[in-house]
């Protein structure tokens, strides 16, 4: 994959020769950005394999029979994982997003979420742990998952027509196991369930009004993604893309919705209630979100940094660039060394891609824009 890697452990080297009393500073859970941007969120990679072929992610064309992962040997394993995470949490982190590819193929997920269930924020509370899914192995591993300690769901269902979502899918995968995977998860007793939905134009977009039907009043809150430019393989245009506000658009045709105000800084999504007769918010009937991230960018509030499944660190969805953290964890470096390494990578961030690219001609990049081969979503999650 040509993407740039930048090895830390050379910095570090050259680091401790000159300020070993620098590197021995405690995280103080503060930690900024060029842009003032707190580090919040943290979404980790478990994987780089995914049982489905969504044109949008992991088209079969490119991940083919041929296609070259990732051995186990280069994978994080959890306890590195775990390790990381609770550095990454003594320097402000929140919430803990797993993802892949599709998590649940990772074997004995489980141990990494009580692990990471364990541990603890800056300010001494457990972390928000949720994670991202395609639900094809859910319904066998809700128990577990919730037993372990996981929080919270959110499970990637971009059609309800079955024969659309086996198109998308490419894999010939049914929409009725993905629902038996919500069912059961809501049996166990996840009550925040999120189902994430990419509109494509064309492709799927006759299925927002009946995923919105299927979903209302069920506990289960729908957000609607924008069809994203991610990656170097999906091929992206922008005549695919639907904005929000025409979802939007077509959901007030039938529904009555009412802006909610967001449930925390830097959330991704704009939350939207369906109303009652009396024009307010019914929490009986739920919500649904969009997440714009093409037509309305919220790069001003991101504070996401994505740990890909080797290790590496990524400071935006878009990027091209990564600092290699694994190689500090298997040369030796103490947790004050890791923690030294982290924060000043967070500090020098400036990463605005979409906020900038939506504000250009189609044609033209954004300043500074990554000139390399843009990471797989796959391989640094969503």
């Amino acid at each position: 994959m040509a993407v740039r890697v930048i090895p830390l452990v050379d910095q570090r080297t050259a680091a401790l020769s000159a300020a070993v009393p620098a590197l021995a500073a405690a995280p103080t859970g503060r930690l900024l950005d060029q842009l003032g941007r707190p580090l919040r969120d943290l979404r980790i990679s478990v994987t780089d394999r995914c049982n489905f072929r969504c044109q949008y992610c992991m088209p079969k064309e490119v991940f083919d029979k041929d296609y070259k992962y990732l051995p186990h040997s280069a994978l994080l394993s959890f306890e590195e994982i775990t390790r990381l995470a609770r550095l990454f949490l003594a320097h402000g982190v929140r919430k803990i997003r797993l993802t892949g590819g599709e998590p649940l193929l990772r074997k004995n997920l489980e141990a990494l979420v009580a692990q990471l269930a364990a541990l603890r924020t800056a300010e001494g509370l457990p972390a928000d742990l949720t994670l991202t899914t395609n639900a094809s192995l859910l319904a066998r591993k809700a128990r577990a998952l919730k037993d372990a300690g996981l929080n919270r769901l959110t499970v990637s269902l971009d059609a309800l027509d079955d024969s659309v979502f086996r198109r998308m899918n490419d894999v010939d995968f049914g929409v009725a196991e993905v629902l038996d995977g919500i069912e059961a998860a809501q049996a166990v007793g996840f009550d925040r369930i999120k189902v994430n939905m990419v509109v494509q134009r064309g492709t799927n977009d006759d299925q927002i009004l009946p995923m919105a039907r299927f979903f209302r009043g069920t506990g289960v809150a729908l957000r609607f993604i924008e069809y994203m430019d991610v990656g170097a393989t999906n091929g992206w245009r922008m005549d695919q893309v639907l904005p929000s506000a025409q979802v939007r658009e077509r959901l007030e045709s039938e529904f009555s919705l009412v802006p909610l105000a967001p449930g925390s800084r830097g959330e991704t999504a704009s939350r939207w209630g369906y109303a009652d007769g009396e024009g307010t918010h019914d929490p009986a009937l739920g919500e649904v979100g969009f997440i714009s991230s093409v037509t309305e960018a919220f790069c001003g509030d991101c504070n996401r940094a994505r740990l890909s499944t080797e290790g590496k660190l990524y400071l935006c969805l878009f990027a091209s660039q990564g600092w290699d953290l694994r190689g500090l964890l298997r040369t030796g470096a103490s947790d004050a060394e890791l923690a030294a390494a982290i924060a000043p990578i967070w500090q020098q961030r400036s990463d605005q891609y979409s906020q900038l690219r939506s504000s250009l001609p189609a044609d033209m990049a954004p300043p500074g824009a990554a000139s390399g081969r843009r990471i797989e979503m796959s391989y640094i999650g969503g």
